[in-house]
């Protein structure tokens, strides 16, 4: 598993940008790639700063109570923050998380897409919407202490 090949951007990635492919594990360990989950349909990438924080909770707890509602919608919701897959695990068990938790532990991935926050070497918050054919569909970076807005969120997948 290599993202060696992404490049680091200084802005969030925007609407109609390609969406750079990218493979992570998730908290089952089992390499997950952006490219293979398009073909099921629209994934919606969610950064987040860390597992076990009170807005991180919240956030992560609303997508998992909204899941079956924008799976049915066609997108696939996945967790992404640079925590281990282990730590991934067992936040999802604390809270019943039933959404692919991605760990981004090298920080390429959230550097790629223009949401690294370097004081504390960490992702950013924000949203991503990558449509099949591999082109951002949406986006919304926020501030650490925003949630993305389930309604909001819940449009822009259509």
């Amino acid at each position: 598993m290599s993202n060696d090949a992404l490049k680091p951007r200084d802005s969030f990635i925007s609407k109609g940008e390609v969406a750079p492919d990218f493979v992570l594990k998730a908290q089952n360990r089992a390499d997950w790639k952006l490219s293979d989950a398009l073909k099921n349909g629209d994934v919606v990438l969610c950064f987040y700063p860390m597992d076990f924080s009170p807005v991180c909770s919240t956030e992560m707890k609303c997508a998992n109570d909204e899941l079956a509602k924008w799976s049915a919608k066609g997108a696939q919701v996945v967790g992404i923050s640079c925590d281990s897959f282990f730590v991934h695990e067992a936040w999802a068990q604390s809270l019943n998380l039933k959404q692919t938790l991605l760990a981004d532990m090298h920080r390429q991935v959230c550097k790629a897409y223009g949401i690294y926050w370097p004081d504390l070497n960490i992702s950013g918050r924000g949203t991503v919407i990558v449509g099949r054919d591999g082109k951002v569909k949406w986006s919304q970076k926020r501030e650490i202490k925003d949630a993305f807005k389930a309604e909001e969120l819940a449009a822009a997948i259509g």
